[in-house]
């Protein structure tokens, strides 16, 4: 079957989030830029999400696509939007957040400056996210428009803080997120995977999406999520981050030492955490590298504290306890 292709397809995978969804296609539909489709993959709701989204198909002056399937994580309804989107970038919209009115054609005119030589270099056009108030979230780029990979803009450049944009969708589809770690697994994940293989990323400062802080599975809040329940829930996708710091990008160690040390230390917390939680390692994964192995030794004592630390967190306190 034929269809037009589209510049983007905006991705937004969602679990029972009709009392917010409202606010993404708000979003799009103000969008200055209108060459893209919006590809909703519901993750087995059993909210009122398929009649929202139905009536939007009705009224919206862009596509709506939607597609369910029945619950089986973020992970897997992301990857079967990159297999189904019809767009030439991606744009992963969560089901609680907004583009700004001009994202789209931001991220348009930044693709097309690029000499469409230089274009397959490159993976993603990234800009910065902006709380409701206008707030920027972490840090700018070092300039207004920066070339360099997603490790480099981490490790070397030392930019922290939640950041956006859209991808290409040939290469997202040569790094699906793994389906074989159940629960979270964190983005950067892939990010990095993509970095590692050579891909650029271009960095402009230019604010892309309104970041609505609701206790999803991401950053901090995971971190604190899984020392306030044992680490039960996300402590594989921890480990996994972690192992992929103390060995992937141990190259990167002369740029920001204490992240490694800090990212070794969480190996053997989350580590300890699946030991008690029963879980065995993702398959494959092993502590390769004696550099990476000595780290780890080293960190362990500050990593058991913390997973001793976890589990007295976790526990129910006593009636009348204070402080």
């Amino acid at each position: 079957m034929s269809y037009r292709r589209h510049l983007f397809t905006v991705l937004t995978p969602t679990y029972n989030r009709a009392h917010t969804l409202a606010r993404v296609y708000e979003s799009l539909a103000e969008q200055t830029f209108q060459d893209f489709e919006w590809l909703v993959v519901d993750d087995g709701s059993t909210d009122n999400t398929r009649e929202l989204v139905l009536g939007w198909q009705q009224q919206a002056s862009f596509p709506i696509r939607y597609e369910w399937q029945h619950n089986a994580h973020k992970k897997t309804a992301f990857n079967r939007g990159v297999r189904e989107a019809r767009g030439e970038l991606i744009v992963a919209l969560d089901s609680d957040d907004r583009l700004d009115m001009n994202a789209l054609y931001v991220m348009a005119q930044a693709w097309s400056a690029m000499d469409p030589s230089e274009r397959s270099a490159f993976v993603a056009i990234t800009g910065l996210c902006a709380r409701p108030d206008g707030h920027i979230v972490g840090d700018m780029f070092p300039a207004d428009v920066f070339d360099t990979t997603a490790i480099d803009m981490s490790f070397k450049h030392h930019v922290k803080g939640e950041k956006f944009g859209c991808m290409r969708t040939d290469v997202l589809r040569r790094f699906p997120f793994p389906e074989d770690v159940p629960g979270f697994v964190p983005e950067s994940l892939v990010w990095r995977a993509m970095a590692r293989a050579g891909y650029l990323t271009r960095f402009v400062n230019q604010v892309f999406r309104v970041y609505y802080e609701s206790g999803g599975a991401s950053g901090d809040t995971l971190t604190r999520h899984s020392r306030e329940t044992g680490g039960a829930p996300h402590a594989q996708g921890l480990w996994l981050l972690a192992r992929d710091t103390v060995v992937e990008c141990l190259p990167w160690f002369r740029y920001r030492p204490q992240e490694f040390f800090a990212a070794a230390a969480r190996y053997t917390r989350f580590a300890l955490h699946m030991r008690r939680n029963g879980q065995a390692a993702p398959r494959g994964r092993k502590l390769n590298g004696l550099r990476s192995k000595l780290l780890v030794a080293l960190m362990w004592p500050v990593g058991a504290a913390l997973f001793l630390r976890d589990i007295r967190a976790s526990r129910p306190r006593p009636l009348g306890a204070h402080g």
